[in-house]
Parts: C-alpha cells; sequence; structure tokens
C-alpha cells in the first residue's frame, strides 16, 4: 500500500521516519553514510594496531637476520601502518555535514586520503622492497639467526590474518545484500578504507609467504639472490596492490554513477510514489563513501499550478533526502517528448 506523500512545513527538515519504504530499500547499504561511527573505524583501528606491532618486531627480526625479504617485509609494514593514518583522516574528514559552501558534503574527501595512502604503499613499500632487492641480488654467504625471522613471520601472518578476517567480517554482510561475492564487493565498493585495508592485508598475508620462502632457500642454499628475489616479489605485488588502490579511487573522485542495482532501486522508489507518473531522467552520483547524490527529471501525476508543481517536486526532493544516505535530491519536470525509463528486471 502506497504512503501518502508528506509536505514538510516550511523550515523543518525532514526526518528518516518521512521517506517512504520502497525509498529506503533503495539505498539499504547506505545506513552508516553521512555522519558517526562506522564499521570502517573498527576495521580501521585494528589494522593499526597490527601493523605497528608487526612493523616494530620485523625490524628488529630483519636487523637480526640480514634477510633481504625480511628488511622488505618491514618497509611494508611501516608502510601499511604509515597508511592508517591517512585511513583515519579518510574515515573522519569525509564524515563533516554539508554545508552551503559543500552542498554534497565531504564524501569525496574519503578518496582523496585514501589515494595518498595508495602512494604511500607504492613509494614506502613497492619501491623500497625492489630497490634493497637488487642491492641485495649480488651479495652472498650466511645469514644471522634464522629461527628468529621465522619465528617473527609466524606472528604476523597471525596478526595480519586478524586484521584480514576483521575486514572480510566487514564486507561480507555488504556483500551478500549486493548478490556479490567478497572480493567483487571489495573491487567495487563505495568505502575507501574498507577496500585498503582488505587489499593490504592480503597483499601482507601473501608477502609473508614469500618472504618465508626467500628465507628458507637462503638458509638452505646459502645463496643470497633467492633471498633478495623474495625482497623484489613482495616490491612487485605491493606495486600491484598500490596501483589498484589508485585506480579505484580517480575513478570516484572523477565521478562515478552508482551501482546499477542501487539505480534501478531508486527509480523503483520514485515510480511507487503516489505522485509521480513518470521518470524520463535519473542520475545517482556517488558522492562519498555510502553516501549518494539524485537527479532526474519526473513527470507528476494531475495537473496543478506551476507553484503547486515546484512545491510538489520540494516535497519528493525532502522525501529522498530524507533517508541517511542521500546527500541532496534535485528534480526537474519532464519534457512531454522524453522517453519514460523503465526499471531493469
Amino acid at each position: 500500500m502506497a504512503i501518502e506523500p508528506k509536505t514538510p512545513e516550511p523550515g523543518t527538515p525532514p526526518s528518516p521516519g518521512d521517506a517512504s519504504p520502497e525509498t529506503a530499500a533503495a539505498i539499504s547499504l547506505q545506513r552508516d553514510g553521512g555522519s558517526g561511527k562506522s564499521e570502517s573505524t573498527l576495521t580501521i583501528a585494528v589494522a593499526f594496531m597490527a601493523n605497528l606491532v608487526i612493523a616494530i618486531a620485523k625490524s628488529g627480526a630483519a636487523l637480526l637476520t640480514g634477510s633481504a625479504s625480511m628488511v622488505a617485509e618491514a618497509a611494508h609494514s611501516w608502510a601499511d601502518a604509515g597508511n592508517e593514518i591517512f585511513l583515519v583522516l579518510a574515515d573522519r574528514r569525509s564524515r563533516r555535514p554539508p554545508e552551503p559552501a559543500h552542498p554534497h558534503g565531504f564524501g569525496r574527501e574519503a578518496y582523496v586520503w585514501s589515494l595518498f595512502a595508495a602512494l604511500g604503499l607504492f613509494v614506502a613499500g613497492g619501491a623500497v622492497s625492489v630497490t634493497h632487492g637488487v642491492q641485495e641480488s649480488f651479495a652472498s654467504g650466511p645469514s644471522g639467526d634464522y629461527l628468529i625471522g621465522y619465528l617473527v613471520l609466524a606472528v604476523s601472518f597471525l596478526l595480519e590474518g586478524t586484521s584480514f578476517l576483521q575486514s572480510v567480517r566487514q564486507a561480507r554482510p555488504e556483500a551478500r545484500s549486493m548478490n556479490r561475492d567478497v572480493i567483487e564487493h571489495v573491487l567495487a565498493t563505495t568505502d575507501p578504507t574498507l577496500r585498503a585495508v582488505f587489499a593490504e592485508d592480503s597483499a601482507a598475508l601473501a608477502g609473508i609467504l614469500i618472504a618465508a620462502c626467500g628465507l628458507a632457500l637462503h638458509q638452505v642454499t646459502g645463496v643470497a639472490a633467492f633471498d633478495a628475489a623474495g625482497s623484489i616479489l613482495v616490491g612487485v605485488l605491493l606495486g600491484a596492490v598500490a596501483l589498484v588502490l589508485i585506480s579505484r579511487n580517480r575513478r570516484f573522485l572523477i565521478g562515478q554513477e552508482a551501482d546499477p542495482q542501487v539505480r534501478t532501486a531508486t527509480l523503483r522508489a520514485l515510480l511507487a510514489m503516489p505522485e509521480v507518473d513518470r521518470v524520463t531522467y535519473l542520475r545517482v552520483e556517488v558522492v562519498g563513501p555510502r553516501m549518494i547524490t539524485v537527479v532526474g527529471d519526473v513527470d507528476l501525476t494531475g495537473d496543478d499550478i506551476e507553484p503547486r508543481i515546484a512545491v510538489r517536486l520540494r516535497a519528493i526532493e525532502a522525501r529522498l533526502a530524507s533517508t541517511p544516505a542521500v546527500v541532496n535530491a534535485v528534480l526537474s519536470l519532464s519534457s512531454p517528448d522524453e522517453s519514460s525509463l523503465r526499471p531493469e528486471a
């Protein structure tokens, strides 16, 4: 049963209850958008603490063993720990509410700071690891205490695994609701902090295995080139992950339309409103983590005079904007000759 439209009193902001169930359902994944704490904060905190402890341990192990792979892993962990600071800034600054000079809010700041984090991973993690590996590739001779290196890598794997599981725990419910697998959702999500932590922890787990293989081959053969090769591989891995993160953040910065499922649900929500006869244009754009703007052309039911039509349009916009994720909604009247949009099946 359709809910009758409610026109808010002048000067009264709409409440979430003003949105129809259809409208709320259109952005069901946006519940953390706009303001307040989110699970991303916990994910970042867990990742930061894990990476800080791991970076200190790996640095000590690198000094004791002289392993090039361990040096690469230490550089990787320090880069990850530093990147979490950028991700904290991304999470907090993007949640500032809209203001007259920024009617769409500050959500895109999340992609700016996450881009800095990805650049840090590329330089401090990837480039340093590759450079050190090349320098050590011509060295020879035995390394230091291998046992310490193995123990540190084992503990690091457990800590990184804990951080990784937290990011998976955050991603899985969202992925399920969008009918995606976890990896597909992490690549597509509008939350850059979740994507960064998931990608960095995945690379860290793979890097630890590479470092362990390089250290073992060095121990067995006495050839330092194996250890150096491990360092280079870790660097290449980090560089590849950083480039993926840079690309994703760039797309959201220049303007990314919302997922087709969200757009279709938003179109259905508009058409379900009794005062909307048809929709001829609709753009749902991502303007931050779980934040969207809605711009569209609609044809209203009835044959009202122009001032009344403007009031009805503003009422529909207010109902859309009352949902947590819609930062702004702008609707105009359709031309008679424009084709109607139909929701995809």
